[in-house]
């Protein structure tokens, strides 16, 4: 199959076209850099002829509230008006886990916004709702930066590898579309100030963590477990442990 992969030159893209092509797909990247822009249709219908399936792992290069809203939402009309026209049979956007439970963060607000333009379009589709990756603790942790310590909330959150990210999106692309949301998280679940604690403790970061149940996260208060799957869920087999000893 064709398959273009927007934000292809990014952490889950490039991994997910590595994976497609072994695989025998011709898998393209699509990114401004190669001249494809879906905030203003540049190069979209061009990258689109004859593609059979669209990956969207796309992110806002701003994630100040309006700015992330206005990409996701330009950037959702852009590239399913060309998918439809193009006639690209499936498409499969990465989102996160909770998504619609954090509409107090400017952050998530416009992932809703991305997500309701998917299913109400007429493309057929999979929404994949990933938990936060391994590589993103680095920026929770600044994110609960507070002088010498981070402050962060005890909710659970059951954190993925890219690579376990990369492969369930080339599975979930090369199958039929769902019309529907799945859930993918990694194996075991934490308590998010106990594993960003972990991981600064792997960093040689001397800062401590404290627990606070009013912590935001990204601007959003989370319940115990806001940010873990709530049904049935596509587990990677990459264990944080692993992860820091290998980072």
């Amino acid at each position: 199959m064709k398959i273009v992969v927007i934000g292809g030159t990014g952490l889950i893209g490039s991994k997910t076209i590595k994976i497609l092509q072994e695989r025998g797909h011709d898998a393209i990247a699509a990114s401004p850099n190669s001249g494809v822009n879906t905030v203003t249709g540049e190069g979209l219908a061009a990258v689109l002829a004859g593609a059979d399936v669209v990956i969207d792992v796309a992110n806002s290069p701003s994630f100040a509230d309006d700015d992330v809203l206005a990409f996701f939402t330009a950037s959702g009309r852009n590239l399913l008006k060309a998918e439809a026209e193009a006639g690209v049979k499936h498409h499969v956007a990465l989102s996160v886990v909770g998504t619609q439970l954090l509409a107090e963060s400017g952050y998530f607000r416009g992932k809703i916004a991305q997500e309701n333009l998917i299913r109400e379009g007429k493309v057929p589709y999979t929404i994949v709702h990933s938990t936060q990756f391994f590589e993103f603790l680095g920026g929770i942790a600044q994110s609960g930066a507070d002088g010498n310590a981070v402050r962060l909330s005890p909710a659970l959150v059951q954190p993925i590898s890219s690579d376990d990210v990369a492969l369930a999106m080339a599975d979930y692309a090369t199958g039929a579309p769902l019309n529907g949301t799945v859930e993918i998280a990694g194996p075991e679940a934490f308590p998010l100030s106990e594993l960003v604690q972990q991981y600064l403790v792997s960093i040689g970061d001397p800062r401590k963590v404290q627990a606070d149940a009013g912590a935001r996260y990204f601007g959003a208060l989370l319940d115990e477990r806001t940010l873990v799957p709530a049904g049935k869920a596509r587990l990677g087999r990459s264990t944080i442990q692993n992860w820091l000893r290998n980072k």
